[in-house]
């Protein structure tokens, strides 16, 4: 299971929205007949990978999935259907599958007289899966917070200049990571003081309209110009009222009513790119699930914090987190963490295995 943990985490950034998943087979004598990791949608589940390198040598086996295999048709034939074809003996998975259109995997496998055992590693295998499993159980979409900043925690300088703090790695790296989402968020400021497009771009060639993330602008008082370029034809937009999504006693938005919405319209991975005080607003209702912060290495000694008023007054409040990765990128030092401990997600994880500018200020 600890194999099929670290496969189910080698495409995170092309399955989404589907669950991150990985299978091992073993033979009838315990052998590693085949592997496999679910790639991108559409493409086989991890299970059917992992059957076609084991072959005949599945037949009397065990297969070791990190996610209950699903009993549904969708894209693809149901993961179920093909374990009991190939004649297996037994399976065993990690995290019991919450989506109601494809729970019930496991009841299917053992009407077939397949031998069905889970919960093995389940918190590992749910910390590497957290950014599909957290909505089923929170109702809300899973927040990224993404943030640029110099090795003094500045993210502009004291001019308000801030084009650019990091390299052209981290900046390609963010499209990446845009590309892999359904939304982004930004506060009405940032539109204002930067007027951003917010759109994936490869190697500066935008992607189809139809493979863009929803653009969201949290904007209390509806302050966002019409000819601001999020408000183009290059991507869906939504410019988030207070009036029309719900306010704060002191007439912001109400982000749980925001992410709550967001979620009834079927959006379920959120990137946060907005400045300093939508970010503490957001960390200040406790809804950011993951940190992903590119530290150039650079001093300004002045100028705007990549995270205002969050809520905390002394030290021992300070929000700590778990550092999940840090690496280089092309200079600058990337850094994925999660806060410890995790939003109230309904998923538990203690470790996950290593894997590969303004805000609204009445938000």
């Amino acid at each position: 299971m600890w194999r099929a943990v670290e496969l189910s985490s080698r495409a995170q950034h092309t399955t989404p929205p589907n669950p991150d998943v990985g299978c091992v087979i073993l033979d009838a004598h315990g052998e590693v007949a085949g592997e496999g990791w679910h790639e991108r949608p559409g493409a086989p589940h991890a299970e059917i990978v992992a059957l076609r390198e084991a072959g005949h040598r599945a037949s009397g086996g065990t297969a070791v999935v990190t996610l209950e295999p699903c009993s549904h048709e969708g894209r693809t034939g149901p993961c179920t259907t093909a374990l009991i074809d190939a004649g297996v003996r037994r399976v065993v998975y990690a995290v019991t599958d919450p989506n109601p259109q494809a729970t019930g995997g496991a009841d299917v496998l053992r009407a077939h007289g397949i031998e069905v055992d889970g919960g093995l590693l389940a918190s590992e295998a749910a910390a590497v899966n957290a950014r599909w499993l957290t909505p089923f159980h929170t109702g809300r979409p899973f927040v990224v917070w993404k943030y640029a900043a110099t090795l003094d925690g500045r993210s502009a300088a004291a001019d308000g200049t801030s084009r650019w703090i990091t390299g052209a790695g981290a900046r390609a790296e963010v499209h990446r990571l845009r590309a892999a989402v359904d939304t982004i968020v930004v506060g009405s400021a940032t539109v204002i003081a930067d007027d951003p497009q917010l759109t994936v771009r490869h190697g500066g060639t935008p992607v189809p309209y139809a493979e863009q993330p929803l653009r969201v602008v949290v904007d209390s008082a509806a302050r966002t110009p019409a000819t601001a370029r999020v408000c183009d034809d290059a991507a869906p937009t939504w410019i988030a009222t207070a009036a029309e999504v719900g306010s704060t006693p002191d007439g912001r938005v109400d982000l749980h009513k925001l992410l709550a919405t967001l979620y009834e319209r079927g959006q379920r991975y959120l990137l946060l790119e907005g400045g300093p005080a939508l970010a503490g607003a957001f960390w200040q209702a406790r809804v950011v699930d993951r940190v992903v912060a590119y530290i150039a290495p650079a001093l300004l000694g002045a100028g705007p914090t990549a995270l205002a008023h969050a809520g905390i007054d002394t030290i021992d409040d300070a929000i700590r987190l778990d550092v999940r990765e840090v690496t280089t990128v092309d200079g600058d030092v990337r850094i994925t963490a999660t806060p410890h401990p995790a939003p109230d997600s309904g998923v538990a994880g203690p470790q996950q295995p290593a894997v590969a500018a303004a805000a609204d200020e009445e938000a």
